[in-house]
């Protein structure tokens, strides 16, 4: 079934923005970008789903090894006792997880990363976390260079050079449909606001992620 993607504004990356852009899907693949209007008249029985703010390509996490697997994303029901922000070095240490805890973190993590637009880990991937990133569908890239003294963040937006920077790919007709919507007014903004911004993020297709 063809799905039909459309904001107020479309950034490719790599090609010129698109007022009232869409991206027109089929299948796993992105079968065509342009003007919301041209590719609604080309394709009418194609399925709209509209976003508020901006079109992108999905972002590519550099810190997903370390985030995944020497940080602790809180179960929800410890929120009021560990908060929710990832736990690290020492605090971590001291709650001495056993192989479901972690397990359930890191599914947690991956659900954090696909809420802030993720489509792509660079790795390495311990072996032992490989099954759930596998489940997840997202794609694992080589290990990248970050930049000096950036920090690990879930954001990948944060202390990024830029959209650019920071996409796994940029959209293509005929590429793997990997894009996020953003809800603010363009780039500027959300390099300002950050990958928190996310109301949607779409995987090889699938709608794997929708801010309610």
């Amino acid at each position: 079934m063809l799905t039909l993607h459309t904001a107020p504004l479309l950034l490719p990356v790599g090609a010129p923005p698109a007022a009232d852009g869409a991206v027109l899907v089929d299948g796993d693949r992105i079968a065509a970008l342009g003007r919301y209007g041209e590719l609604a008249a080309a394709h009418p029985a194609a399925r709209v789903r509209r976003w508020p703010g901006i079109l992108t390509p999905g972002l590519c996490q550099p810190h997903a090894g370390q985030l995944l697997t020497r940080a602790y994303h809180p179960d929800p029901r410890e929120a009021d006792r560990l908060g929710v922000e990832p736990i690290t070095g020492e605090a971590l240490e001291r709650l001495h997880l056993d192989e479901t805890r972690w397990a359930g973190s890191v599914r947690r993590g991956l659900q954090r990363m696909l809420a802030h637009g993720v489509t792509a880990l660079a790795g390495p991937i311990p072996q032992w976390a490989r099954p759930a990133v596998a489940r997840s569908g997202l794609a694992v890239l080589p290990a990248l260079t970050a930049p000096a003294g950036r920090a690990p963040r879930l954001d990948p937006l944060a202390g990024a050079a830029g959209l650019a920077a920071s996409v796994h790919a940029p959209l293509r007709q005929g590429a793997r449909a990997d894009l996020a919507a953003f809800d603010v007014p363009d780039e500027a903004a959300l390099v300002e606001q950050g990958a928190g911004a996310c109301v949607a993020t779409v995987l090889a297709g699938r709608l794997v992620y929708r801010r309610r």
